[in-house]
């Protein structure tokens, strides 16, 4: 990666773009879809506006307050401090090798992160949205505190696993109460949940919790939904089809006053000298992690373009200058509530200039060869994991980007990751390279020759549709579409193979029509220094090793992508480098190797036993089906059966399924008593 840049500010007068990516939850190790999700979708963006010329900072961090992180630390017998240090460097090592090149990525746990939340809430308070409640919460005796509801395990009330915590049972999916609720006046029970434990026993102690009152801070959104739709009303427009669907979803159930306080120590702690709240009271609570996480976003630009100086405001000209700067939030769609709504609310109704979202770009979910991903069962890749294939890490992004889920989930498949290698880039973009650049090494000694195009009408034709594509391609990066923007890319590259097979490009070309060979070779070099440059966002390694080929000097070449394509950045008499291939073959036999490796076996066996239980699902709704059916058939005779009672004056008895329903309509007259047989002997007298 390279070093460490200077601090990026906005330069008045020109579109300054501010992009951030979700920040990733320390205490995992991401996937492929959390990277396509955010960091690597927002990375293609910013590296196009740079290209572009447009002022841009990049910022993201590790997101490490909240309870998953002190259970994790609990369960590997460290510290939260750390566990996160040591998951951070985790995060940061994937992201290096996906080369994500981040203006600067941060960290929650700072000074200046404390001050800038605490900032925040004091403006919330003051301005009178915020409101304390009291509750009822699982305390813990033998260590004299009260525990959050992950810090509560025991059995499910409703499938009676025994390892449910207070917040959720895995085994069932069903979201529980720490404890069994109490009931109200009319004997119903007040829970927000579906279930809760039984036998519950303190997470750190094995103690019995009991209840006891405590109080909390909530923001009340509902004083504030009327301004939170009118600014959504202006700001949708930018923002993804789902992202709008999933935040007037919550809008139009009505927005309630949400909890944003904590029973943990690892957090950031409520402020103290705020008139009518009570210090006592808050001592041992800190801010609930989807409180504080968004404002990591400005806090972390602090610590960057405010490096050693705790009272500098340089960050503020980002985050305080909605006039000047557009910013642009990507991430997965079960982040957006926190991002259209509750940062959002906190800004709004902290009274202050806030830059907010201008263009949100969210994603659905990549799913994993017709499954999901799963660290704990080994199915799918995962970050750390893609480097063991031995392949670059531009394939990889090329492949995750061209599979991007904006509209729908879309699926992570070997045989596809493959293709995308051999025919894609090999075949298209890796063939154009190197055809044009040996065939100059080899026939003009990698020297450009003189030439002119205005001598050649296909030649300007060809100028025309590439610019064509161009704009297209500008217009779509600007746009978001970052899935067609590869399109763009590969029709460009397939405009310059056209190119080579229109005009022919061979010995005898250059035998026959030098004038022509030479006004090629220049149209054709100059073609593949504009795919080098509009690649960059999407391949920059693969870009840097174009340009070095074209004989500039690659590591460290800064792309630009204009508005018309001039066909003149390569000169005549200009030099080019050494052509190596771009891409390798790889070979169909990994297919099958690396569906075993990552997961192929295990996630069989879950196939298998999602089949069984739809099949077991199928069969109780065709047994349902006949019960039914036999029901109505029952139903229908004993209809039959009374109709024909009250026909014959009689009390029909009840017909069981199946049997028969023909009855007579009279009794039978009597018949004379039968002579016995010559078998059978007469009665006695």
């Amino acid at each position: 990666m390279a070093a460490p840049r200077k601090p990026t500010l906005p330069v008045p007068g020109k579109e300054n773009i501010l992009i951030t990516s979700a920040l990733p939850y320390v205490n995992n190790v991401p996937h492929l879809g959390n990277i396509i999700g955010s960091v690597l979708s927002a990375d293609v963006f910013a590296r196009f506006c740079r290209a572009r010329g447009l002022p841009t900072i990049y910022i993201c961090g590790s997101d490490e307050y909240g309870t998953a992180t002190e259970t994790k630390a609990l369960s590997e017998g460290v510290d939260p401090a750390t566990l996160c240090a040591k998951y951070h460097a985790i995060h940061k090592e994937i992201y290096d090798w996906f080369r994500i090149d981040f203006d600067t990525f941060g960290r929650t746990p700072t000074d200046e992160h404390t001050e800038i939340v605490q900032s925040v809430f004091k403006r919330l308070w003051n301005n009178g949205y915020i409101e304390q409640r009291e509750t009822t919460q699982a305390y813990c005796p033998e260590h004299e505190s009260f525990l959050a509801d992950r810090y509560v395990e025991g059995e499910c009330s409703l499938c009676h696993d025994k390892g449910a915590r207070g917040d959720q049972c895995d085994a069932c999916g069903n979201l529980l109460d720490p404890m069994e609720p109490d009931l109200d006046a009319s004997g119903n029970q007040e829970t927000k949940a579906t279930g809760w434990l039984i036998n519950p026993k303190c997470k750190l102690d094995g103690t019995t919790p009991i209840k006891r009152q405590t109080k909390h801070l909530y923001l009340r959104l509902d004083a504030l939904q009327g301004e939170i739709e009118s600014w959504i009303a202006s700001a949708k427009k930018d923002w993804s089809a789902n992202c709008t669907a999933i935040t007037y979803s919550w809008l139009d159930q009505g927005l309630k006053p949400r909890g944003i306080t904590r029973d943990l120590k690892w957090g950031v702690p409520i402020p103290t000298g705020l008139d009518g709240l009570s210090e006592e009271d808050f001592a041992k609570k800190v801010f609930y992690v989807w409180f504080d996480a968004c404002i990591g976003y400005p806090s972390i630009t602090k610590t960057f373009t405010d490096a050693g100086n705790p009272s500098g405001t340089n960050w503020e000209k980002w985050w305080k200058n909605p006039e000047e700067v557009s910013l642009y939030q990507f991430m997965g769609k079960d982040n957006v509530p926190f991002h259209t709504i509750i940062w959002p609310a906190s800004q709004i109704g902290s009274k202050e200039n806030w830059t907010k979202v201008k263009t949100l770009s969210t994603t659905e979910y990549l799913n994993y060869e017709g499954g999901k991903f799963s660290k704990s069962k080994g199915v799918g890749v995962f970050g750390n994991n893609a480097r063991d294939t031995g392949i670059d890490p531009d394939i990889w992004r090329f492949y995750l980007l061209s599979r991007r889920p904006e509209t729908s989930d879309s699926e992570f498949k070997w045989e596809e990751f493959v293709d995308v290698n051999n025919n894609d880039l090999l075949k298209n973009l890796g063939n154009l390279c190197q055809r044009v650049i040996k065939f100059t090494q080899a026939k003009m000694d990698s020297v450009v020759p003189e030439f002119d195009l205005s001598k050649f009408p296909a030649l300007q034709q060809h100028k025309e549709e590439v610019t064509k594509l161009l704009q297209e391609y500008n217009a779509t990066l600007k746009g978001l579409k970052l899935r067609h923007g590869l399109s763009v890319i590969m029709a460009i590259s397939g405009l310059g193979n056209k190119l080579l097979q229109d005009n022919k490009l061979s010995n005898q070309l250059i035998a026959e029509e030098p004038e022509r060979c030479n006004a090629v070779i220049g149209i054709a070099l100059n073609h593949i220094h504009l795919l080098a440059n509009v690649l960059a966002p999407y391949m920059p390694g693969k870009s840097q090793a174009i340009l070095k080929q074209l004989g500039f000097d690659g590591e460290g070449q800064t792309a630009s992508i204009p508005d018309v394509w001039e066909a003149d950045a390569i000169k005549p008499g200009h030099k080019l480098g050494e052509p190596e291939l771009l891409f390798a073959t790889i070979p169909a036999a990994k297919i099958d190797e690396w569906r075993d490796a990552f997961g192929g076996e295990e996630l069989r066996k879950i196939k298998e036993a999602e089949a069984k239980k739809a099949a077991e699902k199928k069969l109780a709704r065709e047994r349902e089906k006949e019960k039914k059916k036999l029901k109505k058939e029952k139903e229908k005779a004993e209809k039959e059966a009374a109709a024909a009672a009250a026909a014959s004056g009689q009390a029909a008895a009840p017909v069981a399924a199946g049997e028969t329903t023909t009855l007579p309509l009279r009794p039978a007259p009597a018949k004379a008593a039968a002579t016995p047989s010559a078998e059978e002997p007469a009665p006695k007298n």
